[in-house]
């Protein structure tokens, strides 16, 4: 095997392993229709069953320069699954399907695609998206990851979808939520939410947007200033690396 195969294998969260050609969830078995990521930290497919189409993702289990990571892909897992149950019901967050092992959950799959960067969107989407996002904010959730265009999906209804809380921020009472640094730190993020919200919208749909929000869009919280000039350079640098890593170039 080449270098390059090894390193290959070596950040993709399952290895050299590919995700299960079944499995079963509350007793009913789903055989899988094709593969969409397979990252560092989690596999991510498309599955098929008789009530209808789910996506499983499968956290880390491969080990890392020799040391094991699997524990990360069930806390991770653990995290994300008590999200989609703390927001169960919500319109735009697709329906919790349930746990898969102690290393996966599934969720409903949105018929849909990515928001795409040239899209232009219905008069309703971004309304709903920002009803969407407040009422995460009002359940003491921030969705952190809303940079990136391509958590959001636009259903086939037209609608809005989130999917991915992987990073998310939620902190229970029980475990010091209700502490002033949890606040602190819950509401920095939630700004943070907004003003990309706000970007999303400036980008697709400038005519619905105010003098003022229009200036809002342009002016970030100090958080994500600071946040570009620490860690924009070495995701630079990441992603590059990763990128020759995949291809070889």
């Amino acid at each position: 095997m080449t270098l390059r195969k090894h390193l290959q294998h070596a950040i993709r969260a399952l290895g050299a392993d590919d995700l299960p050609k079944e499995i079963t969830i509350a007793g009913v078995t789903y055989r899988r229709a094709s593969v969409f990521k397979h990252d560092f930290f989690a596999a991510t497919g498309l599955y098929q069953g008789p009530p209808g189409k789910i996506v499983l993702k499968l956290g880390r289990q491969a080990r890392f320069l020799g040391l094991p990571l699997a524990w990360i892909g069930r806390l991770l897992v653990g995290h994300e699954a008590r999200l989609y149950r703390l927001l169960d019901g919500i319109e735009g967050i697709p329906r919790f399907t349930g746990l898969w092992r102690d290393n996966a959950f599934a969720h409903e799959y949105v018929e849909g695609h990515q928001l795409t960067k040239a899209e232009k969107v219905n008069d309703e989407f971004f309304d709903r998206l920002t009803a969407l996002i407040e009422e995460l904010h009002r359940r003491d959730v921030a969705y952190v990851d809303m940079e990136k265009r391509e958590n959001v999906l636009v259903g086939d209804d037209g609608r809005p979808y989130l999917i991915d809380f992987q990073i998310s921020w939620h902190l229970p009472a029980n475990r010091g939520g209700n502490t002033w640094p949890a606040r602190l730190i819950l509401k920095v993020l939630q700004d943070a939410d907004s003003y990309h919200l706000l970007k999303h919208r400036r980008r697709q749909r400038p005519d619905q947007l105010t003098p003022e929000q229009w200036q809002a869009s342009y002016e970030p919280p100090l958080s994500i200033s600071w946040h570009r000039r620490l860690f924009r350079p070495f995701t630079k640098v990441r992603r590059k690396a990763l990128r020759q890593i995949e291809t070889g170039s």
